[in-house]
């Protein structure tokens, strides 16, 4: 389902369900999760599973992928990539380098978000945007797709220049695509992230970021690349 966020030259995997097992993991990503409940053993090791899967679609070898300074996934040389899990999903994109820049997935039950969440993520006229949007498509919780393509947005700028976003740092405005699948389930869309200055200023960088959405079986996908 994440493939059809992504462009060509993008690898990407998914699964709705568990389906690697702890051996599967390198014994460095293991110990990571070795005092972890079972639930966070799962996604991590089907999610790193669904990496592995993408990397070896471009024809890369197999790689512990370990936490870098701020705990994003260090991928091997000339890659990169992104991982996301929820309850029932578990996804990873890879592509090669140059050719693809800068990568962010994230993955969220389309479901609204806790109490004091929109508070804490989303800027005034962010706020606004969303309630717009939600008297035009109101099966689609955008409360929860704002948190979830800010995490796209974050997962993507900060391997990409070494800057760490707050929420406060990016302004999102998202687009409904005309129509709907033959069933009726699936909505699809665009946003386009504007981010704000920072200090210092990320020099040689665009000031915004375009990404897709998709709205499917309970949820929601967000999605970014640069190329």
């Amino acid at each position: 389902m994440i493939e059809r966020l992504v462009p060509e030259g993008v690898v990407a995997v998914d699964a709705f369900e568990d389906v690697a097992e702890p051996g599967d993991l390198h014994p460095a990503e293991a110990a990571l999760i070795a005092r972890a409940v079972d639930s966070r053993r799962r996604e991590f090791t089907t999610g790193r599973w669904c990496a592995r899967q993408a990397l070896a679609g471009l024809g890369a070898p197999a790689a512990a992928l370990l936490p870098g300074p701020h705990g994003a996934p260090v991928w091997p040389g000339g890659t990169l990539g992104s991982i996301t899990h929820c309850a029932g999903f578990r996804a990873a994109v890879a592509a090669r380098a140059p050719a693809v820049t800068a990568l962010g997935i994230d993955a969220e039950p389309n479901e609204p978000v806790p109490d004091g969440v929109l508070a804490a993520v989303a800027l005034p006229g962010e706020r606004r945007h969303l309630g717009e949007l939600a008297r035009a498509e109101p099966l689609v919780r955008w409360d929860r797709l704002l948190f979830s393509a800010k995490e796209a947005v974050y997962k993507s700028w900060y391997p990409w220049t070494g800057q760490r976003l707050d929420f406060e740092d990016a302004a999102l405005t998202f687009t409904l695509d005309g129509g709907t699948d033959g069933d009726g389930g699936s909505r699809l869309g665009g946003f386009t992230a504007r981010i704000l200055p920072l200090a210092p200023p990320a020099a040689a960088l665009p000031d915004r970021l375009e990404g897709r959405w998709l709205a499917e079986r309970g949820l929601l996908l967000t999605a970014i690349t640069v190329a």
